[in-house]
């Protein structure tokens, strides 16, 4: 039998619908709308009616939040539809829920359906409702759903015996074989498929459709870069600087004895090649295998060095970002995360970069067959901050660049720094024997034909058949793997691996070795009803293939369990190097390693290279205009309404904020992070930064590239980093160039020019990444090569961009030009050495390294951070301050530095003063953050209601029994996130820490967690719920795991002995707050089932995830937690979270004061707990932060106290250490 329920946020909370309602009027321009309701809908199938009711206020819905009925209320006058997903496409709260009813049920696992029910309101015509569904239904993965019950959730698939063989296939002729690419759809064309027609008459048979689409996919431009490694036949060139860098880049060819072909690939790869026979690359760490970049390094960890190795990569998903702006984006970070995961390394940093045209534009004025910009940026901001948050990824650094050119296709970027002990990493060249495991997640219909799609420039018509190319994250599943991969001992049986993304199975699997048989039967599935094709090229993500010897198969099995990970044998590594796939006791796949390795038939091109056009930018004729204007600039205005969304401080090593400053307002100009150690302490950091100017590279490309290779560079030094041991990495991003000669002489111009700085500046790209396909129909993308530069550096060097004062000078130091307007090689790098020596000396306290706004840019953005102001020396002239100075510095210095340009003084009063005229800083701000806050909100308007202080101060603490070194039980569900920062914290403070995995892959792995845990319970003195996203926050509400988990009868009487009778302490952070009040821990001290009446926390007023540093007032220190503190201390905490919004009544607000239960209250600067949205970040009721049971000892708050250590949050002050660890392991001395 099939249950239902409907439930809806009550009138007060649903703010999700008020939002939508909003959008729809204002941005759909539908006035009629009077009021809209957001319902969501659950169909439960196998689970007892008793299981179901207690699900319905435990699982599905929240007493204090959420309205719960059993059929669809108050809808007679109004317009009703439901949306759900399309078969096949992951659906996170339909899983989550389902794990949910089988922690608290230790059963098997229901089914689950949902679906978003929309209720309108008001004189709505057809066209209007048309409209909205349109808004509300992205057709690539979601679609409209029926309103009536279903008789059952149990799908009968259709279970296929048999791919189909293409008989005929080798006798078709030339038109017969195009028509064939075309009836099939493929990427490949004329040439390739005639190249495969002669392979299989020479294996004197017709290929299976598999096979088919399995070449298609290996072949395509995403996989095998079929564009990038078109021969260069000739090449045409009307600008003596191309023509002499294309002559040194044939010179240097000559010299390395390079007899393969000239192509695109091989200019992007020459730089690197030359520079190692130069000695230049020494710490290079190169192996077969297709990780991500990686170098060498040492690391020095308490004291004592190690051979580390760091790790690096770009990844795009421009293409499914488009299409499906959500699971793109989720996707493309995961995709960039798994390639320096293959490597064995822990990913511990992020960065996003990503292309648009303005999503200011009223949605009339979309591209017909497009989704609208704001609507493409704001649910791929929603999409990859969602899976990087929740995998636990420090976003240090979020950038959007506008130009027109983005309609065609969005630029999604995702960069990622990652790092290893070297003794983890052991790399070895797979032998027949071998085993090739599958660990993670199961395949499904989604992302089949990702790769291909990628590779193609689209239509009107092609976007109508794309859906099966989109793929879904599953968060949660990726954090386990990161987890596995993190552990020596896993890591140590690996002799290679490769991740899961374009191409499946069929790349992932058969990249592995040489000769390979896949058993596709073995291959998990999401369901039945699968065909052979799609289990060798299904995308589904959350994937790895690891290689093992025979006899290590078990115990890599066991390991994975352990972290509660599928882990399948799936292939052998056999001697023949051959690629074979058997399914159903068939061969479907048999094909040569060297056919496949071909990457199709050779293709040739004549390129003609037009010569660079100008670039330099228009400088303004007047300066309060020039200013007013450039704060304004979709270019340069604040992106901390996107930026922050996306966690920037999990893993306890972020050294710079995305934003700096007493205001966080001063964005940094390069991600810093510590180098992740489980264990230990060092200085050691990464260093990530990235250049690009679409303006400059749409008039030159060859200017643009090299510019942005010096950009990239001068952001690290003007960071503290010395300029030693940098390498970049390339997002290359262009027009489909087809086989005109012109169009391919952008990307050989802007290839030219990055070769041309990496000989210069005699670093190297070491990898990258390219896709060619940015068109749509007669539209392109600009020109773009984005770099990417990284080092390593030790954090008492670094040096934050932010203006730390006033009455400081204020100078530019710049490089000389060449005669082709760049920056002269020997100057720029004399003046990286010169502004690191000075920085060294003490002597600089901010710098900045002008990009696109020039040093107006630079000037404005460091005044933010303080609210300093600027007086402008008089002798500047316009084109000084407004123009490009690409490889210059803006530094703020004090002592006697008399080098460079004096560009004048900091000022006390918060304006900017020039020849006369003074401009408020404030209204500069204004228009800075307003540009784009209908579509990044930040700024939204607040109660102005007192708040008391409150303050309870401890006479005494109860002691319990002493401890030399309390044991901490620490749980991990799937989506925690926090624990190894919780563990670190807490070993640090003297305790002994455990982190146990809650398993869940089966009924049985259920029963044996919850007994275990139990009994871990009775040796330990303190549980500590870490923060992070418990199933993804789903079903539409946090801690819902965690919970169901606590109440089961072992757990909770656990927990009751632990508190009652052994004195014992808890502690949740975050996600932990979120469930320990939702059990009635706090405020309560006992496990109880709450109701409307107990305290919650929901969702932020803002609408969105926080994350940012905020002040908190120590209220009480009653708490054993809050030993080491005084009521009226603040501390600044890291915040990252999407649902802290404390809500109580007033009476109970005065209950929980009275009893010195309010431990913690959000503050402003003068030390008042406040609404202001800017300190306290989710509204909650009474600035109220974190909270305690009745005798203090369960101890619940929002902020990661947890994220703290030497070295980090450098530009922004405050005292980071509430020391609430030491005061917990105080309580046992």
């Amino acid at each position: 039998m099939v249950y239902r329920v409907f439930v809806e946020k009550k009138e007060a909370l649903a703010h999700e619908a008020k939002a939508l309602k909003n959008d729809i009027v204002s941005f759909l321009g539908i006035s009629g709308l009077e009021r809209l309701r957001l319902i969501n809908r659950y169909d439960v199938e196998d689970i007892e009616p008793e299981l179901f009711e207690y699900a319905k206020k435990t699982v599905f819905s929240e007493p204090q939040l959420d309205i719960v009925s059993d059929t669809l209320q108050g809808a007679e006058n109004a317009t009703v539809f439901a949306v759900e997903y399309l078969p096949g496409q992951f659906d996170q709260r339909a899983d989550s829920a389902a794990q949910c009813i089988q922690l608290i049920s230790t059963g098997q696992r229901p089914l689950v359906r949902t679906a978003k029910v929309y209720v309108l309101y008001g004189a709505l015509s057809p066209k209007d409702i048309e409209k909205i569904q349109k808004h509300m239904i992205n057709a690539v993965e979601s679609r409209l759903a029926a309103m009536e019950k279903p008789e059952t959730l149990k799908t009968d698939y259709e279970t296929p015996s048999s791919v189909e063989t293409l008989d005929g296939f080798i006798a078709l002729s030339r038109k017969e074989l195009e028509a064939f690419v075309k009836t099939y759809g493929l990427a490949m064309d004329g040439d390739d498929i005639e190249f495969c027609q002669a392979y299989f008459k020479s294996e004197q048979r017709d290929p299976t459709i598999t096979e088919i689409r399995m070449i298609d996919t290996y072949w395509s431009d995403h996989c095998r870069h079929t564009t990038f490694l078109t021969t260069i036949d000739g090449v045409h060139f009307e600008d003596a600087q191309l023509q002499k860098t294309y002559e040194n880049y044939l010179s240097i060819r000559q010299t390395l004895g390079r007899t393969k072909p000239q192509n695109l690939m091989d200019i992007a790869t020459l730089a690197a090649k030359y520079l190692k026979t130069q000695g230049k690359l020494e710490k290079l760490d190169e192996s077969e295998e297709i990780n991500a970049c990686t170098v060498k390094m040492q690391v020095e960890v308490n004291g004592h060095p190690e051979d580390w190795l760091l790790l690096f990569k770009n990844e795009t998903h421009n293409h499914p970002t488009e299409i499906e702006p959500f699971g793109g984006a989720a996707t493309c970070i995961g995709g960039a995360i798994r390639d320096p995961l293959s490597g064995r390394s822990y990913v511990y940093a992020a960065m996003r970069v990503t292309g648009a045209a303005d999503p200011l534009r009223p949605v009339e004025q979309t591209l017909q067959g497009k989704l609208p910009q704001r609507k493409i940026v704001t649910t791929a901001a929603a999409g990859y901050s969602s899976y990087g948050n929740q995998i636990g990824l420090a976003t240090g650094q979020v950038d959007e660049i506008y130009h027109e050119g983005y309609a065609a296709k969005r630029l999604e970027i995702g960069a990622v720094i990652a790092a290893a002990p070297a003794k983890n990493v052991r790399r070895e060249v797979p032998q027949p024997g071998d085993i090739v495991i599958l660990l993670g997640g199961k395949t499904g219909r989604d992302g089949c034909g990702g790769a291909t799609g990628s590779s193609k420039s689209h239509t009107l018509s092609s976007l109508e058949s794309c859906g099966a190319e989109v793929q879904k994250g599953n968060a949660p599943e990726e954090r386990k793997l990161q987890r596995l991969f993190r552990s020596s001992e896993a890591s140590r049986l690996i002799k290679r691996c490769n991740d899961f993304g374009a191409g499946g199975v069929s790349v992932a699997i058969g990249e592995l070795a040489d000769g390979l048989t896949i058993n596709l039967d073995a291959v998990p599935k999401k369901y039945e009803g699968l065909d052979g094709t799609e289990l060798a090229i299904s995308e589904s993500q959350e994937r790895m293939a690891v290689v093992v010897e025979a006899k290590d198969v078990s115990a890599f099995i066991a390991l994975a369990e352990r972290e509660n990970l599928e882990a399948t044998v799936v292939a052998e590594v056999i001697e023949e190097p051959r690629l074979v796939m058997q399914w159903k006791g068939r061969t479907i796949v048999d094909i040569s390693r060297a056919f496949l390795n071909s990457n199709g038939a050779e293709k040739h091109i004549q390129i003609e290279a037009a010569p660079p056009q100008a670039y330099q930018k228009a400088v303004p004729e007047d300066f309060a205009a020039g200013m007013r204007t450039l704060a304004a600039d979709l270019n340069v205005c604040s992106k901390r309404g996107l930026s922050e969304r996306f966690d920037s401080t999990i893993g306890a090593g972020t050294v710079f904020m995305p934003f700096g400053g007493k205001y966080q307002q001063t964005p940094i100009q390069a991600m810093v992070h510590k180098i992740s150690l489980e264990e230990g302490d060092t200085e050691d950091c990464s260093l990530m930064a990235w250049g690009y100017n679409p303006f400059i590279t749409e008039k030159s490309p060859y200017h643009g590239a090299y510019l942005a290779v010096v950009e990239s560079v001068a952001k690290l030094i003007a960071s503290g980093a010395a300029f030693q041991d940098v390498y970049l990495t390339f997002q290359e991003y262009f027009a489909r160039p087809g086989k005109d000669p012109k169009r391919w002489g952008p990307p050989l111009a802007a290839l030219l020019g990055a070769f041309q700085a990496q000989l210069d500046y005699g670093i190297a790209a070491i990898g990258g990444k390219d896709s060619m396909s940015g068109t749509f129909e007669n539209l392109d993308v600009p020109p773009t090569l984005v770099s990417f530069a990284v080092t390593t550096e030790k954090i008492p060097h670094i040096v934050s961009p932010e203006f730390k004062g006033a009455g400081h000078r204020v100078v530019l130091l710049a490089p000389d030009c060449d005669a082709n307007g760049l920056p002269e090689k020997a100057s720029q790098k004399a003046l990286f050495q010169k502004v690191t020596s000075l920085m060294r000396s003490g002597k600089v306290l901010a710098a900045y390294t002008p990009g696109y706004g020039g040093v107006a840019e630079a000037v404005l953005k460091m005044a933010l951070g303080n609210g300093v102001g600027f007086a402008f020396d008089k002798d500047l002239t316009l084109p000084q301050l407004f123009g490009y100075a690409y490889g210059a510095f803006v530094l703020e210095v004090e002592g006697d530095v008399c080098d460079g340009v004096l560009l004048g003084e900091t000022a006390a009063a918060p304006r900017f003063t020039y020849r006369g005229t003074a401009l408020a800083l404030e209204q500069l701000q204004a228009l800075y953050e307003n540009k784009l806050e209908p579509v990044y909100p930040c700024n939204i308007e607040s109660k102005n209601e007192e708040i008391p202080a409150f303050t309870y101060k401890a006479v005494q603490y109860a002691k319990a029994a002493p401890v030399a070194k309390p044991r901490v039980l620490i749980p991990v569900f799937p989506g925690t996130n926090c624990e190894y920062d919780t563990a670190k914290a807490m070993a640090a403070a003297g305790a002994e820490p455990e982190i146990f995995v809650i398993k869940n892959l089966s009924s049985a792995a259920v029963k044996e967690s919850v007994e275990a845990f139990a009994q871990k319970i009775k040796n330990s003195q303190i549980i500590f719920i870490p923060g992070g996203f418990s199933g993804g926050d789903e079903p539409d509400g946090s801690g819902k795991f965690i919970t169901a988990f606590f109440r089961s009868p072992a757990i909770a009487a656990g927990v009751t002995e632990l508190l009652e009778q052994r004195d014992g302490l808890m502690c949740g952070i975050c996600n932990g707050f979120q469930a320990l009040i939702k059990l009635g821990l706090v405020p309560f001290g006992k496990i109880m089932d709450t109701d409307e009446n107990c305290p919650t926390l929901t969702f932020n007023t803002i609408g969105r995830h926080q994350s940012r540093l905020v002040r908190t007032r120590i209220a009480s220190n009653k708490s054993p937690w809050l030993m080491n503190t005084q009521p009226g201390e603040i501390y600044t905490v890291p915040i990252s979270h999407g649902e802290g919004r404390f809500l109580a009544d007033d009476a109970l607000i005065v209950r929980l004061a009275e009893n010195g239960q309010i431990a913690t209250q959000y503050v402003d600067f003068a030390g008042n707990p406040t609404m202001d949205i800017h300190f306290n970040p989710n509204g909650s009721c009474a600035a109220i932060e974190g909270i305690t049971s009745p005798d203090g000892r369960v101890f619940g708050k929002m902020g990661h106290s947890e994220r703290t250590g030497k070295g980090l949050y450098k530009n922004v002050p405050g005292d980071f250490d509430m020391g609430i660890f030491a005061s917990a392991v105080r309580y046992f001395k």
